[in-house]
């Protein structure tokens, strides 16, 4: 790993994404960090900064003062005057090529963004930019977005850099050669993975909640964390969803109960028996784009390719943290009622509980690059055109229809089915479940840690 290793400090595998960057492009773009409130960008871009440049400054335009925001908007012509009053205001030297200089939270000054086309012709430092909610219309409607900026997107955690934070360093490693092989781990060892699976549930990925479980190994101690995090986001939602906020709300906190079900589609009906998806889609745009929520849309016919069939009215909406989901669920409670933390801890899993497997399954395959879809039909004439995928996704430009299952039900008549309906377009078909790797009658079998590897 580029990113020294200590008590305090998470390694996250984006780092290389960004030596990668700082090489490549040697000034010639400016990088913009996407990802939700909380995920990590700040402290990533410090420690970067830290570690590869000579000198830094970091904007914080969540709380810039206004002399930093008057620079902005009235020097930026003159750039050596601009970058003498920068490095003044915040006495550092900058070094030509040798510093690096952080718009922090940037969707709150648009005016700084749409000047990174100026900065970055000028070459003389390397810029970095972090943001959440970048993508609404409010936060980019006065501007031009500079076609300077490289864009990457920072996820919670994943489960590898989850047991970097817990000092294990060897066991994803092996997991990674047995789904290679598709090879079983064996009962001992993929117990003991499912352990470290489950806590990792439990707490998730976002790093104040990981750092906390590190420091004191206590559900409830993380379950304030992500209170607190949780809390931010409304707070967000009353700030950049002006005018439809209620309706975002109403969505959000429709979520727990719309995973809960059999389908797992997101029906408006449970939030008003006259609701309409045209008077809702922009608060599931707002999440989305907010990286709160992994949107999964139905693609209609996977044979002209799932992104072209995609019906966005028709949609699941998951968390993207499956450890706020859990503390989501339970949010009006006290963690002592908390039952899924039990329920997790000790493999006990329902029917209706089975939406933490398939959120989990939902965040590794975003967090590996894909967007969600499935497949959904109904059909009560014809019984073999009644079917329910709970992902598909793209290998090798074949389809790849995922089954997830909790607790001991395996039965799988809608992958048999689908795999019927579309045989010259399949590849693989998985079921992600909690034992080891089998491979039965064409279909892998595989424990659900191994997505990552999907």
């Amino acid at each position: 790993m580029s990113a020294k290793k200590n008590s305090t400090v998470l390694n996250r595998k984006i780092y290389d994404n960004l030596l990668t960057w700082k090489k490549q492009s040697d000034g010639a773009s400016a990088l913009m960090i996407d990802g939700a409130r909380r995920v990590g960008k700040s402290f990533l871009c410090k420690l970067f900064a830290e570690n590869e440049y000579k000198s830094h400054i970091i904007i914080d335009f969540g709380n810039a003062p206004k002399d930093i925001l008057d620079l902005f908007e009235h020097d930026s012509a003159n750039l050596d005057l601009f970058f003498a009053k920068l490095s003044a205001f915040y006495s550092t030297s900058l070094h030509k090529r040798e510093s690096v200089i952080i718009f922090d939270e940037i969707q709150q000054f648009p005016r700084a963004r749409q000047l990174i086309k100026y900065f970055v012709a000028d070459g003389r430092y390397d810029y970095i930019e972090t943001g959440s909610l970048i993508r609404l219309k409010k936060n980019v409607q006065d501007i031009i977005i500079p076609s300077e900026e490289e864009h990457i997107e920072l996820f919670p955690l994943d489960f590898e850099e989850f047991m970097w934070a817990l000092s294990d360093l060897a066991t994803v490693p092996l997991i990674k050669q047995c789904f290679d092989t598709k090879t079983p781990l064996g009962q001992t060892l993929h117990r003991k993975i499912m352990n470290d699976f489950r806590q990792y549930i439990l707490v998730g990925g976002m790093p104040q909640a990981v750092l906390e479980y590190v420091q004191t190994k206590d559900f409830e101690s993380v379950d304030i964390v992500k209170r607190r995090i949780l809390k931010l986001y409304r707070d967000d939602v009353s700030k950049f969803a002006e005018g439809y906020e209620d309706k975002v709300f109403a969505v959000f906190d429709g979520i727990p109960g719309q995973l809960s079900k059999k389908e797992k589609k997101y029906h408006l009906s449970s939030i008003s028996k006259q609701a309409r998806f045209r008077s809702y889609e922009d608060s599931f745009v707002w999440l989305n784009e907010a990286m709160i929520v992994n949107a999964c849309f139905n693609a209609t016919d996977p044979n002209v390719g799932l992104a072209l069939s995609s019906d966005h009215a028709t949609q699941k909406c998951y968390m993207a943290d499956t450890g706020l989901l859990i503390t989501h669920t339970f949010i009006d409670s006290p963690y002592t009622q908390n039952d899924l933390y039990k329920a997790i801890l000790f493999d006990k899993l329902g029917i209706n509980e089975g939406m933490i497997m398939e959120n989990i399954a939902a965040q590794m395959l975003r967090r590996n690059g894909y967007k969600l879809y499935f497949y959904s039909r109904n059909d009560k004439v014809r019984r073999e055109n009644h079917m329910e995928i709970d992902f598909l996704i793209t290998e090798k430009k074949k389809i790849t229809p995922i089954e997830v299952k909790s607790g001991n039900n395996t039965s799988h008549s809608s992958l048999d089915k689908f795999k019927n309906k579309f045989a010259s377009k399949i590849g693989n078909a998985y079921i992600l479940y909690s034992k080891d790797v089998m491979i039965k009658e064409g279909i892998v079998y595989l424990p659900i840690y191994m997505t990552m590897f999907l």
